[in-house]
């Protein structure tokens, strides 16, 4: 049945009751009103982000360490702790599309690891950094498992932290160019901040640290940004807009002065103008991945370094950074081969002594050094099933598509700048949060619902 009502004085016009007569009457060209959208499924009534995702997203780039009880806790990690136990029953109940395989491994990864700490470590000296581990990866993962459902989800949260890198970028250019950290000066008259980090410049440039721990995580943070906000914000932004919008926070990137940040914005940047020039060839990223074993094998035959010697070596600012990165390769890996099963815990791990620096740049690595194999291989194979599983989903909607092809490319990179950096705090949550934010994906076979009904609605032609 439908109701008849009035939009204008003397008009009438149909209200459909059901989906299928909403269909209907796009078909036939009528418009809706406000009443059409209680027809609609829950993710395309969504206007807005969710503000426990506003809340987190904020929280990354609020540098407060908020005291509560014996813990200083971020901002972040209070509201993923808040967030955690809701979204975990959220997503026990449907509310975050089918379960994945993922899901149950990045699980079975948190407890693995906390069995690890308590190995290692004593229970007295685990239950914190295990309890935290876990917030920040399935409190983060889940959050976006859930509340991000739809390309307009997905599009809203990019072009939210976009601008929120934006408006960063004056106060990254005042530290690039003075040394001087403001963020973290403004906000520590209020709570205790993060240290401040004075770094040797480079090219006569201080390196930007902003509301971070480092300035490699300012730079992995804003660079991670580049891709999606050139093509996640396609039907929100104009072709002009996305490309300035891509530039300024691969600009704020830049600020770093980090190699591996840099590395990973000329790799997106190269990813798409190989999408751009071969946008009509279905083949094009089964012909990018032959290119890629080619180098690989040319390196492995024909260089007297290995692939992962070689890469690291040339995407350094300095030669020696490089050689010291393999050196903690290798002896990362005798760390590994020695304790396989549970890891090291946050202990130290064996090196020459003329190895002083205790950090391991390497995320996967540490990952493994950490709390073993298993671990390891429960998080590493959740994520490719993940990506591969969205690299080969094919959607009819354009709009999924560019969001598909953006995140891949986002996630891609973080697997190369985590093979040279370590993802910790902020950036390791953020990390999780966008692996999770793109799984959406995998549930679109056909044009999305809330697609076909803004064209309904007539904000589509």
């Amino acid at each position: 049945m439908s109701a008849v009502t009035r939009s204008q004085p003397g008009e009438a016009r149909l209200v459909p009751r059901t989906l299928k007569e909403a269909d209907d009457a796009r078909r036939s060209g009528i418009r809706g009103t406000k009443r059409d959208k209680a027809l609609l499924p829950p993710e395309a009534k969504q206007e807005r982000l969710a503000w426990p995702l506003k809340l987190f997203l904020i929280g990354l780039m609020v540098p407060w360490a908020i005291p509560i009880g014996p813990l200083a806790l971020s901002v972040y990690r209070i509201v993923l702790l808040i967030a955690v136990i809701p979204c975990l029953l959220a997503w026990l109940r449907g509310r975050a599309g089918p379960k994945r395989l993922a899901d149950f491994g990045f699980l079975l990864f948190c407890s693995w690891a906390a069995i690890a700490f308590f190995v290692v470590q004593g229970v007295e000296e685990s239950i914190e950094p295990a309890g935290i581990l876990f917030i920040e990866t399935m409190g983060a993962y889940m959050l976006a498992r859930v509340c991000i459902r739809t390309p307009q989800d997905f599009s809203r949260m990019v072009l939210f932290v976009a601008k929120a890198i934006v408006c960063m970028m004056p106060f990254a250019i005042y530290e690039w160019l003075t040394g001087t950290n403001l963020i973290l000066l403004m906000f520590g008259t209020v709570y205790k901040t993060e240290t401040i980090v004075v770094m040797p410049p480079r090219m006569g440039l201080w390196r930007v640290q902003g509301p971070f721990s480092h300035t490699i995580l300012f730079g992995t943070f804003c660079g991670s940004m580049l891709a999606l906000a050139g093509m996640a914000t396609i039907g929100r932004l104009s072709p002009k807009a996305r490309v300035i919008l891509a530039g300024l926070v691969g600009f704020t990137a830049l600020l770093s002065m980090s190699s591996a940040p840099i590395g990973g914005l000329l790799f997106q940047l190269m990813l798409l103008m190989w999408n751009k020039t071969l946008g009509a060839f279905a083949g094009r990223w089964k012909l990018l991945w032959a290119i890629v074993f080619a180098g690989y094998l040319l390196i492995e035959f024909g260089s007297n370094q290995t692939p992962v010697q070689f890469y690291i070596s040339h995407f350094t600012f300095e030669q020696q950074t490089g050689w010291y990165r393999i050196w903690i390769f290798d002896y990362g890996s005798a760390s590994v081969a020695n304790h396989p099963l549970f890891g090291i815990g946050l202990g130290d791990w064996e090196r020459p002594v003329w190895m002083p620096e205790s950090s391991v740049d390497n995320f996967w690595l540490l990952m493994a050094m950490r709390h073993g194999l298993p671990a390891f291989l429960l998080m590493t194979l959740s994520w490719l099933h993940i990506w591969f599983s969205v690299a080969k989903h094919k959607s009819l909607d354009p709009t999924v598509d560019a969001c598909r092809i953006a995140y891949l490319i986002c996630m891609t990179t973080f697997v190369f700048v985590g093979s040279t950096v370590h993802f910790w705090g902020a950036v390791y949550a953020w990390f999780f949060f966008l692996g999770g934010s793109g799984v959406w994906i995998l549930d679109t076979t056909r044009p999305t619902l809330s697609s076909k009904y803004r064209r309904f609605q007539g904000r589509e032609p």
